[in-house]
């Protein structure tokens, strides 16, 4: 684990708009961002010397190509996404007063949502902070910077964070791909107090642990939260399959909802061990069973062996981290489409997810369309759905609702 000093990039001075670099668009390159698009590409910007020279995360002030004022955003002239707008108004000061700010709106909004403080806090450019992410944990919080603009401003963010919430440790999970195109290093550090162990939360009523240091993300999946609560809700008296079961969160809700059985299968040994320790928390260890596996051999097996069960999850990772491999990823889901169907009992349901938002809901449903079609299996949608209202949707921008799932009642 980093040191959390050595581990920031330098951050800026102190943000003057009046002494900001400012960097020229192209003529018509504000066309998409005035329609409320918060990024702006390389080839909608002049990229003149004196742009290509600013170091990445650079605070710019983008002007017009008649050189009006556009906005205030960071910079990075060694990417394809190269300016990330703050605010339209270039006279914004970017420091700690404007996280406090845009912080304050996003608890505002979480704290009408829900009564416990478990959740995603900010969500990106959704919440108006593009490129850093904050899930909350009671008292604790986890953050993760993913561009070289947030890189440089996490002082700023790590003080607004600390007068709003006072939080007894705040944890930074540098360590997601997304800083690799950033040419940032990956990294977990603790920025803030002290963290040991996984740390409880609550959900849907039930306890599960996170391990916010070295778990998956930042230790949990928020996002899942609603589709889990569906799930319980119909698994009373029934077997419950969970693929990619990660820390028990599908298996264990089901279970304290009245499920019969709830087999978890992961091939992450710390991730089963957390999924176990909260299902003797909840008292349902009898109920549970986990086992370390490879999915797709796995399934196999238990297919072959005749094992059915009325309900079976799949929530798999990411499968396509770039357009460049989402027609392997369609393949796969495919694949596993298929082989959960095979496991379904007749009359049961089957829950299918996606996290690749390189995938398309429509290229989604229709991979799994195959996928049942290849299983011989006949059913219908009952519930399309994506993540919780803690990660709002960016109206221009699709990438943030980036989590498909499908929920089938098979014959």
């Amino acid at each position: 684990m980093a040191d959390a000093a050595a581990g920031m990039t330098e951050p800026l001075a102190g943000d003057d708009p009046v002494a900001r670099p400012v960097v020229t668009l192209a003529p018509g390159g504000q066309r998409r961002a005035e329609a409320g698009h918060p990024w702006i590409y390389s080839n909608e910007i002049r990229m003149d010397e004196a742009a290509k020279a600013l170091p990445p995360g650079t605070l710019v002030t983008l002007r017009r190509a008649d050189e009006r004022p556009f906005g205030v955003a960071t910079f990075n002239p060694r990417t394809l996404i190269s300016a990330r707008l703050f605010d339209r108004d270039a006279s914004r000061e970017i420091g700690r007063r404007f996280f406090l700010r845009r912080l304050e709106r996003a608890l505002k909004i979480r704290e009408r949502l829900y009564d416990r403080p478990f959740y995603r806090l900010i969500h990106a450019e959704a919440d108006g902070l593009p490129g850093l992410v904050v899930d909350r944990f009671g008292d604790v919080l986890a953050a993760q910077a993913n561009t070289a603009g947030i890189d440089r401003l996490l002082p700023a963010v790590i003080g607004a964070l600390r007068d709003m919430l006072s939080p007894a440790a705040i944890v930074l999970r540098n360590d997601s791909s997304a800083r690799t195109l950033e040419g940032l290093p990956l990294e977990t550090s603790v920025a803030l107090g002290a963290t040991d162990g996984p740390i409880e939360l609550e959900e849907n009523g039930a306890v599960f642990f996170a391990d916010i240091l070295a778990g998956q993300k930042t230790g949990w999946f928020f996002d899942q939260r609603d589709n889990r609560a569906f799930i319980a809700g119909i698994a009373v008296g029934a077997s419950l399959l969970d693929l990619y079961c990660c820390s028990g969160g599908f298996a264990v809700a089901a279970a304290r909802r009245g499920a019969r059985s709830a087999l978890g299968i992961d091939r992450s040994e710390p991730a089963l061990a957390l999924a176990a320790r909260a299902a003797a928390h909840n008292g349902v260890s009898e109920i549970c069973e986990f086992r370390r596996a490879d999915i797709f051999a796995e399934t196999a097996a238990l297919a072959g062996k005749g094992e059915r069960f009325d309900i079976v999850v799949a929530d798999p990772p990411a499968f396509a981290r770039s357009k460049r491999e989402a027609p392997a990823a369609l393949r796969g889901y495919r694949k596993l489409a298929r082989l959960a169907a095979q496991l379904t009992a007749p009359g049961g349901f089957l829950f299918l997810a996606s996290c690749s938002y390189n995938v398309g809901a429509a290229e989604f449903a229709d991979a799994v369309r195959r996928g049942l079609q290849d299983a011989g299996r006949a059913g219908r949608i009952l519930r399309s759905a994506g993540t919780g209202p803690d990660h709002p949707v960016h109206p221009a921008l699709p990438e943030t609702a980036y989590l498909k799932s499908l929920t089938l009642a098979l014959d």
